[in-house]
């Protein structure tokens, strides 16, 4: 089940000819796809691009009427591979996957296809998350794409800016012979608005055609001698007919051209960015009419010489925007204007930063700092001191009022001495919040141990209140990044994986490796049923019934298949106790070979979802409906609060002591708690206190549920008053 439904927003992907489509960024690249003629589209989700996934797999009537084949693919690497087809056939073809990282995955498959070249157009649809926002290591696309010889568009982030590029990729991709990458910023994968629609298109060439008279170009095979005339063929054919159709097709953009002798030069993506800071800076209105000329590159690879030498020709100075390093883009261009001998300054880096994303207040300092420079806008002022009026008291004047200059007042201190950080972390009720929880009661026992973390929600565990983890190298790479570590010693080291890192990198390249090496470490696999960190979406372990996916493979079934003897599966890991001492095992056995751990219990959210539907179905339909939920007795709590220590659960807070002779402040169980038990499991396997305690809340009671609690009350009630009446006797 993935994050959200896309059901009502896919029916817009049947719109026609002059219909106007209003929507996201991503939705408009689906339609854009179906209106190019693709034949097939396959992918791994990955932020900022898995709703592309999520819409697709929403969309499989609409895909099959036009003959489309759609895959989730196991990795990035498989996606990538998948674009074979259109090598030696005529299909289009399109590809998706989160960028740098899927890039890298699939880093063999795509050289191999930017070497060989393709038949068919080849989109490889990019999600670059770089700069604010992300969740990786900070670089670009741009580096695969020169060193491949792979073409890289990079759109103004308006959708009919977006749908355009997706066809003229494909174009663009045949008519050069060569696979195109197409960069999608957060952004733009997040902007909305309209364009106008056009019709779909089913492919000329199909599947089915390709499949019953199949063809082979040895030439196109990745093999010697070919492999050596493909570099060649790069240079000599496929780039010049690149730039013949880019320069023909004026993929790239002229804006006030020839109005100023100074200019700017930026991307596609960073266009909207640019023209906000113009605005500010007064050289730019609202509808983004500029009146500074701007050269904008929707193809940031291969840069375009005539156009670069044309846009420098006659001007003073020009600006390059260009966010990261290394700085290719404004290396290129100053190569290009020296080899061509233009009389321009050329400034980017010297006056922007040198890396991190260029949002509208850096390319705002940057601008202004260049058009300073060149007069076009008149420096600042210098800033005056500022008076603040300020109300005193003396005794000579009451309530009177004086001026002070700003800089005698005390300026406030900064905001990480008056707001508490608050790292990111599990989501209340998370089924993997009891595994570090366990991880870190046994840790009392054994000492610490090297934890090799992996991507995925098991990330938090390297932030408070757990601190475990000390590095992580990859999706599905946790046991690999322990296998150094594998020597006669005390201690184990101990590596996570996901579910879905396991289907995806996991199971070869750490349980299998493991196995192989003879590794005496232990390997914890969190199944919580999906790829809970990308969006929900089902893998091969998934319980959930999927009509168009085959689930319901057992992880120990494929661990066991490579070699894993030692294994152990805890159904439900909320049993803090069962997998307290199931870890204890794992790491002090003298059998040795790798262990593995499946550690099992579904997705909160994920279950949340699902659940908060039904439940308000069954409630509104009169139905009865129990509701589990934790508290805390104030006058049993001690005020340790090693619930909230060793669980960070967000439900779990703190108030004031009802007790006004004890002054530490107790633990509170808030309303967003989703009953999963684990504060009340850590007291006890921690040997706190008892004061919490569970409650059922029951919509829609019965007449016996009444009963009951009318009953119960009374009783209660007459042992309170008891009570009270032998307090009273015992005071006189």
């Amino acid at each position: 089940m993935a994050e959200r439904s896309f059901v009502e927003e896919v029916k817009k992907l049947r719109l026609g000819d002059g219909d106007v489509f209003s929507g996201e960024g991503i939705l408009a690249v689906t339609k854009a796809l179906l209106e190019s003629g693709v034949s097939y589209v396959a992918g791994y989700q990955g932020a900022p691009i898995s709703h592309l996934m999520d819409v697709l797999a929403d969309a499989q009537d609409i895909l099959k009427e036009n003959g489309i084949r759609f895959e989730n693919s196991a990795s990035e690497a498989t996606a990538a591979a998948t674009l074979a087809a259109s090598v030696n056939y005529p299909l289009r073809g399109a590809i998706t996957f989160k960028a740098t990282v899927g890039t890298n995955v699939a880093s063999d498959a795509l050289a191999n296809l930017a070497s060989g070249g393709v038949k068919g157009g080849a989109l490889i649809i990019v999600g670059e998350d770089y700069g604010e926002g992300s969740s990786i290591m900070q670089e670009r696309s741009h580096a695969f794409a020169m060193k491949s010889q792979m073409w890289l568009l990079d759109p103004r982030p308006n959708l009919p800016c977006i749908v355009q590029a997706v066809k003229d990729g494909f174009d663009l991709s045949e008519a050069s012979n060569t696979p195109v990458m197409l960069q999608l910023r957060i952004r733009a994968c997040h902007v909305h608005g309209q364009f106008v629609a056009s019709d779909n298109r089913r492919a000329k060439f199909t599947i089915k055609e390709a499949m019953e008279q199949p063809t082979r170009d040895i030439n196109r095979i990745v093999l010697p001698p070919a492999s050596f005339l493909h570099e060649k063929e790069k240079i000599e054919q496929r780039w010049p007919n690149a730039v013949k159709f880019i320069e023909e097709r004026q993929l790239n953009e002229f804006f006030a051209d020839g109005t100023d002798d100074v200019g700017l030069i930026v991307q596609g993506g960073g266009y909207n960015t640019a023209i906000r800071a113009l605005e500010h800076l007064g050289l730019a209105d609202v509808f983004g009419e500029s009146k500074v000329p701007m050269y904008v590159m929707n193809v940031a690879y291969p840069l375009i010489e005539s156009e670069i030498v044309r846009f420098c020709q006659g001007k003073r100075a020009v600006l390059v925007l260009e966010e990261g390093q290394p700085n290719f883009v404004e290396q290129n261009i100053s190569d290009i204007v020296r080899r061509h001998e233009c009389k321009v300054v050329l400034h980017g880096k010297d006056l922007l930063p040198l890396a991190g994303e260029y949002n509208t207040a850096t390319m705002l300092k940057g601008m202004r700092a260049f058009m300073e420079k060149y007069g076009r806008i008149e420096p600042l002022p210098a800033p005056k001191p500022r008076v603040i009026p300020m109300k005193v008291e003396t005794a000579e004047r009451p309530k009177a009022q004086t001026e002070v200059l700003a800089a005698e007042v005390k300026p406030m201190s900064s905001l990480d001495e008056n707001v508490h950080a608050r790292p990111p972390g599990f989501c209340t009720g998370c089924p993997e919040r009891p595994i570090f929880t366990a991880l870190k009661l046994v840790e009392r026992e054994l000492g610490e141990h090297h934890v090799s973390a992996d991507i995925g929600c098991h990330l938090f565990s390297i932030l408070p209140p757990f601190n475990l983890g000390n590095t992580t190298m990859g999706y599905g790479l946790g046991g690999a990044g322990s296998a150094a570590l594998n020597a006669e010693s005390d201690k184990r080291a101990i590596s996570v994986m996901g579910d879905g890192g396991f289907w995806h990198n996991g199971l070869t390249s750490g349980i299998a490796n493991a196995v192989f090496n003879r590794s005496d470490n232990l390997t914890i696999v969190i199944d919580n049923s999906y790829t809970a960190a990308t969006g929900g979406q089902d893998i091969l372990s998934s319980k959930a019934k999927n009509q168009t996916r085959s689930t319901g493979h057992l992880i120990e079934k494929a661990a066991r298949g490579v070699g894993v003897e030692w294994l152990r599966t805890i159904r439900r890991t909320y049993d803090l106790k069962t997998m307290t001492a199931t870890l204890r095992e794992a790491l002090t056995t003298k059998e040795k070979g790798p262990k593995v751990l499946v550690a099992q219990s579904e997705c909160m959210l994920n279950r949340q979802r699902r659940e908060k539907g039904q439940v308000r179905k069954a409630v509104a339909a009169g139905e009865r409906v129990v509701r589990e939920r934790f508290g805390v007795d104030p006058d049993t709590c001690t005020g340790d609060h090693s619930c909230i220590r060793l669980s960070g659960c967000p439900s779990l807070s703190i108030r004031p002591n009802p007790d006004t002779l004890r002054t530490d402040p107790v633990a509170n169980v808030m309303n967003s708690c989703v009953g999963c038990g684990l504060c009340g499991e850590v007291s006890h396997a921690a040997i706190l206190c008892p004061s919490f305690y569970r409650a059922q809340v029951v919509s829609n009671p019965t007449g016996w549920d009444k009963f009951r609690e009318k009953t119960r009350r009374g009783f209660i009630g007459w042992l309170q008053r008891r009570d009270a009446a032998r307090r009273e006797r015992l005071a006189f």
